[in-house]
């Protein structure tokens, strides 16, 4: 028996990356499904919101300058990791689109907490 007739629709592509009908939407997109960093996206929102949170209360109260400062210096970098981690999330299809946009909004992580918890509602 010839390779052809084995597998006649050899398109050269490995079926492993290849995604059933099923886990496709309408458009012939693929579905996003949590998987493993979304875990990751989670808690790692809820630390970031809750830096941002001391890093308010610190800036509001007078006499803080040192710790607005430290705080500001690990709000920004958390923010960017943050940021980072969803982007990848979003390219491997664990998370959605949507997630992305709310955490550039600018309330921050306030908007990715608030964009999962609302994801994870929609889709009970």
């Amino acid at each position: 028996m010839s390779k052809s007739a084995a597998q006649p629709y050899d398109t050269g592509v490995p079926t492993a990356s290849l995604t059933p009908v099923e886990a496709r939407t309408e458009h012939g997109l693929r579905r996003v499904a949590p998987g493993r960093l979304y875990p990751w996206v989670k808690r790692w929102s809820w630390v970031e919101l809750g830096i941002f949170a001391v890093l308010i209360a610190f800036w509001l109260l007078p006499g803080f300058d040192h710790e607005t400062m430290v705080f500001g210096w690990a709000h920004g970098l958390g923010f960017i990791a943050l940021a980072v981690l969803i982007w990848i999330a979003v390219l491997r299809h664990e998370a959605p689109y949507s997630l992305l946009a709310a955490t550039m909004t600018p309330v921050g992580p306030l908007g990715s907490v608030i964009a999962i918890e609302w994801i994870e509602r929609r889709d009970r």
